[in-house]
């Protein structure tokens, strides 16, 4: 038997990178997977390969600052694979860039995919959970920006830090209904994210590498490496832990 046998998960984001991996590694503990992302493709390449392994998933495709299209979203999940027992907010985008460099038109699309975003989620998810009473599971992907802050990532770092601020806050509105709330967040990471930070940056190799000589463990992220913290906040094992937040980052951060 796995963990997640008879559950329903739904990844924002999980067309690749850090959310494919997590889908992937659901669906291999016995959950039923929505992959949810705006690029369909990526989203039926995911769904694909966990079907592919023996799986079962259902690729999803939505635009989460559009609230019309995440309610859609959600209504699909629950009519073809059941109620949703797990919420992943994985989805997000960056712009690198100084802030003093950036425009407002840049704020309004960060804030819009990377905070108010998981907002639709959570307020279209939410209600399932609390009239289910079955001890839902939202796991919520920030950053290590959020913690201790990212030169030239400073709207997304405020978005993150803002996701850490309302999860903490939905973890004490919801304890009452048994559900859980809880953050991870990466470090550097090997995914379309980081590439496009270290090209933002001017000079890639010279940026990895720095970030490789201060990492304690000596080497970028995968996103491999992520789906053991998500999986474990999302499990029984984690029944009695919320409002937490958990650093994936080879010890580049070791804050409390």
């Amino acid at each position: 038997m796995g963990r997640f046998d008879d559950k329903v998960v739904l990844i924002t984001g999980a067309g690749g990178g850090i959310g494919g991996a997590t889908g992937r590694r659901f669906a291999a503990e016995g959950a039923r997977v929505a992959v949810l992302d705006r690029d369909l493709a990526a989203a039926e390449r995911t769904a694909a390969a966990i079907v592919g392994a023996g799986g079962r998933a259902l690729a999803v495709c939505a635009d989460i600052t559009q609230r019309s299209e995440v309610d859609a979203a959600v209504a699909t999940t629950v009519t073809q694979l059941g109620a949703i027992d797990v919420l992943v907010n994985n989805a997000g985008w960056d712009v690198f860039a100084p802030f003093l460099k950036t425009q407002p038109a840049q704020w309004e699309r960060l804030i819009a995919i990377n905070l108010t975003g998981a907002l639709h989620l959570h307020h279209a998810v939410l209600p399932g959970m609390v009239e289910r009473k079955a001890g839902g599971r939202i796991v919520n992907i920030a950053s290590d920006a959020a913690r201790v802050g990212s030169s030239g990532e400073a709207v997304y770092a405020a978005c993150k830090g803002g996701l850490v601020a309302f999860s903490k806050t939905i973890a004490r509105e919801h304890a009452r209904h048994g559900i859980t709330c809880n953050v991870v967040c990466p470090g550097p990471t090997d995914t379309a994210l980081f590439a496009d930070y270290k090209q933002g940056a001017g000079n890639p190799e010279k940026l990895e590498e720095a970030f490789r000589r201060s990492i304690p463990l000596g080497r970028i992220g995968q996103p491999e490496d992520l789906p053991g913290a998500i999986l474990f906040f999302a499990s029984d094992d984690a029944a009695y832990v919320t409002g937490q937040v958990l650093s994936v980052s080879g010890g580049l951060t070791m804050n409390g």
